[in-house]
């Protein structure tokens, strides 16, 4: 007999998120990703100045604004006309400190949003060693304040107390590790979590040697926290959970823009970047090109009354709640009437097939640990390790940009904003493939829209009824006990959801003061 399983709000995820899932002899026969909250930020920039859409942009999210005011700007560079004029400063900081959110938001993703899934931290109640973190910890449960570590599933936490213990020390760890990388960001982006450096034709940040030095005790600090203890306790938990190297895998389509610009050509499209973009199906493993134009969005289960194929340059957003047969505030992303996972795996999937080094070796070393071939990456676990690897590779590379920057020459180019513009700005956030477009006409913002991770991930099914990736990913899996179903949160939790960028849209107008108002 078929049951739902229905779980609302999904926790430890950036915004409002429900799932379902049919439940038939124990294996989920179809599930559903339901978008809940209703936010406002595209039509709010119609009618400014464009300049401040990479102000403004940056408030989709909290925990990766450098993610927002780095599309933002490559997109204003383009509307501009002045994306082949970016100073060598300007470039190398704005990697710097968009490098730095990364960081942050790996870390961030792995301790203290996923972790708790497989690390059971009561292990660590009554503890009275000398660990100074550990004894808070274990304060902390003596006083039956256990959020947030629970309310929890229950039933399979399998590590070893002493893993778990040692794991619950690093939890606390990361999070001066993530105070660290926001430090770093601060020194060049002058804040965080909205940094206010990163602008149209570079940054307003000039380099001295005293700040280049200040940036790298903390990056080292960074680099032995995550060659030391985050890929430790990756493969600590992926050693005792290795099933989850066959569970969750869901799409085989994975696309990634690409990220880290390595020099100035205007077509994004063919502009050196560390992180390629490209496409790949994890069947072939064969490289495959990207075209944006094949992008559009579908609308036909979400509450929009829009029409459905339109590319993100011709978006439109009219709400429609209650409409029949919609089931989120999110929309529908397909490349070329495909679907796609984006993310950390979809980006070291496509370095790794077109060659790109470290990560070809770097996936080799994972795989060759496990005994296994490229396709277990297709996976809930196969996430996590990708992650890990690029948190590593992210972190050096940084250090190699820090010794490029010259003191004493320009980090931004002069410009004017012309009367009318068209522009795209594509980048990879932390959570995957992100894109912006801008219309300017009389050096106002006539349309913007942006088309986040969570939109391709989490989306519902399109106008032919293909599952998004997170339905994908679901369906078919085994589940224990529909009381806990512990497979189902660590699947989702592993694409790291944020559907406060994935719900970044309102229908409204201004009224007669000029003031926007929601209708």
């Amino acid at each position: 007999m078929a049951t739902t399983i229905v779980i609302d709000p999904v926790t430890r995820i950036e915004g409002h998120l429900k799932i379902e899932a049919v439940v038939d002899g124990g294996v989920v026969k179809e599930a559903r990703s339901s978008g809940t909250l209703w936010r406002g930020i595209e039509q709010v920039l119609q009618g400014r100045n464009p300049l401040d859409a990479q102000r403004i942009t940056q408030r989709i999210c909290g925990v990766c604004p450098s993610a927002h005011s780095t599309a933002s700007t490559l997109n204003l560079d383009s509307a501009f006309g002045i994306a082949d004029q970016i100073p060598h400063n300007g470039r190398v900081l704005r990697n710097l400190i968009f490098g730095s959110n990364f960081i942050q938001s790996h870390i961030l993703h792995f301790y203290h949003l996923t972790a708790l899934d497989y690390v059971d931290v009561t292990a660590v109640a009554g503890y009275r060693g000398n660990d100074p973190h550990l004894n808070q910890v274990a304060d902390f449960i003596g006083r039956g304040s256990l959020g947030p570590f629970v309310p929890r599933y229950e039933g399979d936490y399998r590590l070893p107390k002493a893993v778990n213990i040692e794991a619950t020390k690093h939890y606390v760890q990361a999070l001066d590790m993530r105070r660290v990388s926001q430090e770093m960001l601060a020194i060049f982006g002058g804040h965080m979590p909205h940094n206010m450096s990163i602008v149209p034709g570079g940054c307003t940040e000039q380099v001295s040697v005293d700040k280049i030095a200040d940036f790298r005790w903390r990056l080292e600090k960074l680099r032995y926290f995550i060659d030391n203890v985050y890929l430790a306790d990756v493969i600590a938990v992926a050693e005792v959970y290795s099933d989850y190297f066959g569970i969750g895998g869901g799409t085989d389509n994975f696309m990634a823009y690409g990220v880290f610009e390595m020099d100035n050509e205007p077509d994004l499209t063919k502009r050196a970047r560390m992180f390629p973009g490209g496409r790949v199906n994890i069947k072939n493993l064969k490289p495959q090109t990207l075209d944006p134009s094949k992008i559009t969005e579908d609308v036909r289960h979400s509450w929009y009354s829009s029409e459905s194929h339109l590319h993100p340059s011709k978006g439109d957003t009219v709400a429609a709640p209650g409409k029949n047969g919609a089931y989120s505030w999110l929309k529908s992303p397909r490349y070329d009437g495909d679907v796609y996972e984006v993310g950390p795996l979809s980006r070291q999937l496509n370095a790794y097939v077109q060659g790109v080094e470290p990560t070809v070796s770097l996936v080799n070393d994972t795989l060759g640990h496990f005994k296994a071939g490229p396709g277990a990456l297709q996976s809930t676990l196969g996430r996590h390790a990708a992650r890990a690897i690029e948190c590593k590779i992210v972190a050096d590379a940084m250090a190699e940009w820090l010794l490029e920057l010259k003191p004493g020459e320009p980090s931004c180019a002069v410009y004017d904003i012309p009367d009318e513009g068209e522009g795209m700005g594509i980048t990879d956030a932390p959570r995957g493939a992100l894109g912006h477009w801008v219309s300017v006409k009389g050096k106002k913002i006539a349309n913007y829209q942006a088309v986040v991770p969570t939109t391709w991930n989490g989306g519902p099914r399109d106008d032919k009824g293909q599952p998004g990736p997170f339905e994908q990913a679901m369906e078919g899996t085994r589940i224990k006990d529909a009381k806990n179903p512990f497979e189902l949160v660590r699947i989702v939790r592993s694409f790291d959801p944020c559907l406060a960028c994935a719900i970044h849209v309102v229908d409204g107008k201004k009224n007669d003061l000029g003031k926007f108002v929601v209708s």
